[in-house]
């Protein structure tokens, strides 16, 4: 799953290049391993659809058949037809990339492990920009790592996250 990697998200994240790089490597080899590769494209009044902030950067493009879903909300599940999707195409486990690690991405990895959905997140391949939180600056890295700390391990009755590089993972 690739969540929100548009160009009005992404352009200024932090090792923006890097991660979009790892993210397609990681399409790559899922594509490879005949994995379904499951889109995520965020709109708002800032990115409104089809406007050039809205369509995924360009280093990445869906292939023919390739499942996108359109949300509103930072949840990909929220009012949106990935529960379908999942169901139709038989996903019980999940592997994340994308951005942003302190919305999007966090919000749609509780989404689906309150569904009864694994997940991996793949450390390194998702990013955020820097935040400014009660007049304290909190870096895009330390984001990034909080979350990648935070759902090491993280269980359910029926689901867990697992956490592991690209590097490291195996499909």
């Amino acid at each position: 799953m690739v969540i929100d990697v548009q160009n009005g998200v992404v352009d200024y994240a932090k090792n923006r290049n890097e991660i979009v790089g790892r993210i397609k490597v990681l399409v790559d080899n899922a594509r490879e391993a005949n994995l379904d590769v499951i889109w995520v494209q965020h709109s708002e009044d800032d990115m409104q659809l089809e406007s050039d902030l809205w369509q995924i950067v360009p280093e990445l493009k869906p292939a023919k058949g390739e499942r996108i879903v359109h949300k509103l909300w930072r949840s990909s599940f929220e009012e949106t037809d990935l529960e379908d999707i999942l169901e139709e195409l038989k996903v019980d486990h999940l592997i994340v990339s994308g951005a942003q690690s302190n919305y999007c991405v966090r919000h749609t990895i509780h989404a689906a492990i309150e569904r009864g959905l694994d997940v991996t997140l793949v450390a390194d391949a998702h990013t955020t920009l820097d935040e400014s939180w009660k007049g304290e600056l909190i870096p895009a890295e330390m984001i990034i790592a909080e979350l990648n700390r935070g759902f090491d391990g993280y269980e359910l009755p029926d689901s867990e996250v697992v956490v592991t590089t690209a590097e490291e993972l195996r499909f």
